[in-house]
C-alpha cells in the first residue's frame, strides 16, 4: 500500500486492497472515501469489497466517484464536504492517487493558497503545479 499524506487530516492512495485496510486504521485513518469508478477495476476491487473490510474494522467509507470529466463544482462540492464530515483523517484513493489529490486541491482552494495547496500535494508526491491558475482562480471567487 502507498498511502500518501498531504495534510494532517487527509491522504491520497493508488488503489488499495481489502488486505490493506488493518494497516489502514493502524495508521489513524477515521474514514476512506474511494474516488474510483467500480468501471476501472476488476472484482476484489470494487468499492463494497473494500467497504465490507473497513466497516469490519470500525472505519468510515464514503464513495465519491470521479473521472476527468466528471469534476464538476457540484461533484467536487460533495467530495469536500465528505472529507470534512469526517471524525477525523480521510484516506481517499483512486487509480494512482492524483484525481483525489486533485479533487482535494479544487475543494481546498477557497481556504488555502494556491501555493500551500500545490506545496502539500508535493510533500505527498503529486505535482499540481500546472494547476496553479485554477486555484488561484477559486481562491479569488471565494474571495480568498
Amino acid at each position: 500500500m502507498d498511502m500518501r499524506q498531504i495534510t494532517p487530516r487527509f491522504f491520497a492512495a493508488p488503489q488499495i486492497t481489502a488486505e490493506d485496510i488493518p494497516a489502514i486504521k493502524a495508521a489513524g485513518v477515521a474514514m476512506i472515501l474511494c474516488n474510483r469508478p467500480d468501471e476501472e477495476v476488476p472484482p476484489g476491487y470494487r468499492c463494497d469489497d473494500i467497504r465490507d473490510a473497513a466497516e469490519a474494522e470500525g472505519l468510515g467509507f464514503a464513495v465519491q466517484p470521479l473521472t476527468h470529466q466528471t469534476m464538476t463544482p457540484d461533484v467536487i462540492a460533495r467530495n469536500t464536504a465528505l472529507i470534512d464530515s469526517a471524525e477525523g483523517p480521510v484516506l481517499a484513493y483512486c487509480a494512482s492517487g492524483t484525481r483525489s489529490t486533485i479533487a482535494w486541491a479544487l475543494g481546498s482552494a477557497g481556504g488555502m493558497t494556491a501555493d500551500d495547496i500545490i506545496e502539500a500535494a508535493r510533500s505527498g508526491g503529486y505535482d499540481l503545479t500546472n494547476m496553479r491558475q485554477t486555484l488561484e482562480m477559486i481562491a479569488e471567487q471565494s474571495g480568498n
